[in-house]
């Protein structure tokens, strides 16, 4: 499943491999984007990357997000079992970077 969006000049593209996610996970990458976008005023695109490897034991799901900023591009990752709580420890780890900017 692929989608794009564009929230407060920010545009959103959202890759999710061989899943649908549903408008709940959309609306918390809605929000981590825009948390984010008053961190660092300059994002112009963030790259979300979404997977289930269902044939793991544990720690199945995998979020990944880049973020178009002038300069290098902030990257952060996370594997776990639940992507509302991924989405939240990347943004954290996203924020971070950028408050060093």
């Amino acid at each position: 499943m692929k989608y794009t969006e564009n929230i407060t000049e920010i545009k959103i593209n959202v890759q999710a491999v061989d899943i649908a996610i549903g408008e709940d996970v959309k609306d918390t990458i809605r929000k981590s984007i825009e948390r984010l976008s008053r961190v660092y005023n300059k994002i112009e695109w963030a790259d979300v990357y979404l997977e289930d490897k269902k044939e793991k034991a544990t720690q199945q799901k995998q979020v990944s997000i880049r973020l178009g900023i002038p300069g290098n591009d902030p990257f952060a990752s996370e594997y776990g079992d639940n992507f509302h709580a991924l989405l939240t420890t990347v943004e954290d780890k996203l924020r971070s970077q950028l408050e060093k900017r």
